[in-house]
């Protein structure tokens, strides 16, 4: 093993996913020079032609393309009074790695947050009476008005080629879409996805309802597309294979349909695979970092000096490297002094599961976002205050994908054998869901740290995460259990079961809910409760920026994807415009 120095670059982007891939164009398209470091292997379209990730147990249930447990562990406990174990295997969330990163395996859902979403603090202190809420919550609004973020949402949908169906342009409502979603500045790219007869069903009886559903906004897309960085993305075929795969047909917008054919073409732009980030180095006063340390996949410690360092990605690996770095003060939630590791929030699912003898669903013919879904119970958009929670949930009738393991048969259906057999003959394709995906606030004990105990391979702490669901989520669960069961019963199934958390359910770490981790290291207005500030920078050291799900104060019940794309942006156009002609401090604390 030796030591190595690369050369000096401009940029040095850690990860290659959805963050890392829009920062490297948008501030190589400014003349900066950038190399992009993934510590996971090369991944591109060619390597995913048909019909290789069709291969249900490689990639739905053996994770081809998500990071191992063992290069991407981290450690897990309920409360502060309980020692926290290794992740063995991955259950409740799956971190993608290699070039693409999550952003290749993602189901493709691009809904935006609500404006009441990205002020949310200021709603709750308006909406909610003292001691309503509970004790140690400590939400925040995002740090920027919906007029300055909408129009790189704006921008990324542009990028993605979102297929969806505008409810709201320039403030006019429109018949079809989401009422409740804020001003949009231009309309959907794209029409919508095909209807599939459940989301038909779904949409019609919860209309009946007085609820209002849209389709589900979709990053597959519905026709042909050429996006602002001239790369091009293919109509979707329904394949079916989305979530936890790549796109075999290049129709979902991903790093590599979207960013990286046009990235690489670009001579000051490089990037390097298997290279394993261990520490952002800072110079001798402290206040500015000089590059990052890696090791290759040869076993050779690498400096990479740089003048710009961005972190980008996934929401655990910045939190880490930041706090092995000493970037920024670890929080402490006895005191709540500090602010690196601060306000960790996951979510929460559920819903139902709907079976009838006489429909005949077709499964097997379905993308990764199509459905329909309303956001009638959503903050601001429904009474919580008398509820005593806050937060909401879409709720959502999403066509789930026809792959054998797992479908959906009713109770009592033997799990192998000949039963299964028999259950798996008799309802394949006629069942349904109703579905939900929560918002989950943050709390003064919900964050993440390094590990005293347990070690990677190259000897540094693993991340550690305290976490488990309060009352206010629980409350939430059960609200949206009666909806669902209302909806449910309209619909009229033979028979149903039904997925909910009780009030006194514990987070569980074994059962797959979703890859939307946020929060650790979150934006604000002030270095007192945020690591970053509006445009993504560091508050301790001006030139480190960390775009990724980790600036979240808490999480929404929109999937994050959209707003990660529009924080990147609006950073990178921060970069550009004010930060390579004055380094230093963009926002004075």
């Amino acid at each position: 093993m030796t030591n190595i120095t690369n050369d000096e670059v401009d940029v040095v982007v850690v990860g290659l996913g959805w963050a890392g891939s829009l920062m490297s164009i948008e501030l190589a398209q400014a003349g900066l020079r950038v190399r992009a470091l993934e510590r996971g292997g090369d991944r591109s379209n060619a390597d995913f032609k048909y019909p290789k990730p069709a291969d249900q147990y490689a990639y739905a249930v053996r994770n081809k393309v998500m990071v191992t447990p063992k290069d991407g562990a981290l450690t897990v406990r309920h409360n502060m009074q309980s020692t926290a174990l290794p992740t063995r295997q991955w259950g409740a969330f799956v971190p993608g790695t290699g070039v693409g990163g999550s952003g290749m395996h993602w189901t493709g859902v691009l809904i935006r947050p609500t404006p009441t979403d990205i002020k949310l603090k200021t709603y709750a202190n308006q909406a909610y009476k003292p001691g309503i809420l509970g004790e140690g919550m400590q939400i925040e609004d995002f740090p920027f008005t919906w007029d300055e973020i909408e129009p790189y949402m704006d921008k990324f949908d542009k990028i993605c080629g979102l297929s969806s169906k505008t409810g709201n342009l320039r403030g006019q409502i429109l018949v079809g879409g989401d009422p409740f979603e804020g001003p949009r500045s231009h309309p959907s790219p794209l029409p919508p996805l095909e209807d599939t007869l459940n989301s038909k069903m779904f949409a019609d009886v919860a209309s009946k309802m007085g609820y209002h559903p849209f389709p589900n906004p979709s990053a597959n897309v519905s026709q042909a597309w050429k996006n602002p960085y001239g790369n091009q993305i293919a109509p979707c075929n329904y394949c079916g294979y989305c979530s936890k795969y790549p796109c075999l047909n290049f129709s979902k917008a991903s790093p590599q349909t979207a960013v990286l054919d046009a990235l690489k073409r670009m001579d000051n732009f490089d990037y390097r695979v298997n290279a394993n980030v261990l520490k952002v180095e800072m110079h001798a006063d402290g206040k500015t970092a000089k590059g990052v340390t890696y090791a290759d996949a040869d076993g050779n410690t690498v400096f990479q000096p740089a003048k710009i360092v961005v972190l980008a990605g996934f929401q655990f690996v910045n939190v880490r490297l930041m706090l092995l770095s000493g970037i920024g003060k670890p929080y402490d939630p006895i005191s709540g002094k500090g602010t690196v590791g601060r306000n960790y929030a996951f979510l929460s699912n559920g819903g139902s599961t709907l079976f009838f003898k006489d429909k005949h669903f077709n499964p097997f013919a379905t993308a990764g976002a199509s459905g329909q879904m309303f956001n009638d119970i959503s903050p601001g958009n429904f009474d919580g205050p008398s509820l005593g929670f806050i937060g909401g949930a879409k709720i959502h009738s999403s066509q789930a994908t026809g792959a054998p393991i797992g479908t959906a048969l009713p109770s009592g259906t033997p799990e192998w054998g000949q039963g299964w057999k028999e259950g798996m003959q008799d309802w394949y394709g006629h069942s349904m869901k109703v579905s939900i995906t929560t918002s989950c606030m943050s709390y003064r004990d919900h964050y993440v740290d390094l590990d005293p105990t347990y070690k990677d391979p190259w000897g540094l702490p693993l991340l550690r995460i305290t976490f488990d669901w309060k009352q206010n989520e629980l409350l939430l669960q059960q609200h949206l259990r009666k909806i669902v069961l209302g909806i449910t019963k309209e619909l009229g199934p033979d028979s149903y079961s039904e997925s909910f958390l009780g009030l006194d359910s514990h987070w569980d770490i074994t059962k797959y809910v979703s890859t939307h981790n946020v929060g650790g290291a979150i934006m604000g207005d002030s270095p007192e409760t945020s690591a970053l500030n509006r445009y993504l920078q560091s508050w301790d050291v001006h030139n480190v920026f960390v775009p990724g799900g980790n600036a979240f104060p808490q999480n929404f019940q929109a999937n994050p994807t959209s707003m990660i794309g529009a924080l990147t942006l609006f950073a990178a156009q921060a970069i550009k415009d004010q930060y390579v002609k004055n380094p230093g401090p963009l926002v004075q604390a």
